[in-house]
């Protein structure tokens, strides 16, 4: 009599998952040994702000400091008119001083033209337009304060008031001034714009 024949074994599935809507690898395991797996993606770039939201670097960080302000016009103007009002005090200084003594003394002028060009300088900053202006108003300020010292010197001869002579006189004063002036004169009216450069240099 013959045996009854067995029917085939059902296929096995590997790792024994069972067959899932046709597809012989599901439920199947991460293969062991795999060295990625289970790892989350975007791994450390050494960018310290990766992933960070809304964050941006640092403003010049790592880089050059900013530049500093470059001065506008206001900076000269402001250079300017200190070059002038130092020049109005520094003449009469300069005046007072030459006329006490009845004469002119070198250092006085040099003074003079340093005192403006460091003022302006300093407030307005070393600009060749502050420079010049501050030597033109350094002549200016030697000449008027040995207009000054020359008034006091005839007003004290004539006895009359310092007023008197410098203003109401002051065409007679430019006069003397003309006739009595000497190399020394002319002399004492140039270290004044010199010394005024030198200021301007100092402050800088």
């Amino acid at each position: 009599m013959s045996q009854p024949v067995q029917p085939p074994n059902p296929p096995q599935q590997p790792y024994g998952g069972q067959p899932a809507d046709g597809n012989p690898y599901a439920g199947q395991q991460p293969t062991p040994g795999n060295p990625f797996a289970g790892q989350q993606p975007g791994a450390p770039t050494g960018n310290p702000f990766a992933g960070q939201q809304g964050q941006q670097p640092a403003q010049f960080g790592g880089g050059f400091p900013p530049a500093p302000p470059v001065r506008s016009g206001s900076g000269v103007g402001l250079g300017v008119l200190t070059a002038l009002g130092t020049a109005i005090v520094a003449a009469i200084l300069y005046g007072v001083i030459a006329g006490s003594i009845e004469r002119e003394v070198g250092y006085a002028a040099i003074g003079v033209g340093f005192m403006v060009g460091f003022a302006a300088s300093k407030v307005g900053g070393p600009l060749p337009a502050i420079g010049a202006a501050s030597a033109v108003f350094s002549l200016g300020a030697v000449f008027v304060g040995q207009l000054v010292a020359m008034s006091m010197i005839l007003a004290d001869g004539l006895g009359v008031g310092f007023s008197e002579v410098f203003f109401e006189h002051f065409g007679d004063v430019v006069d003397v001034w003309k006739e009595e002036a000497d190399f020394m004169t002319y002399l004492f009216l140039l270290l004044g714009p010199v010394a005024a450069f030198g200021g301007a240099r100092k402050a800088g």
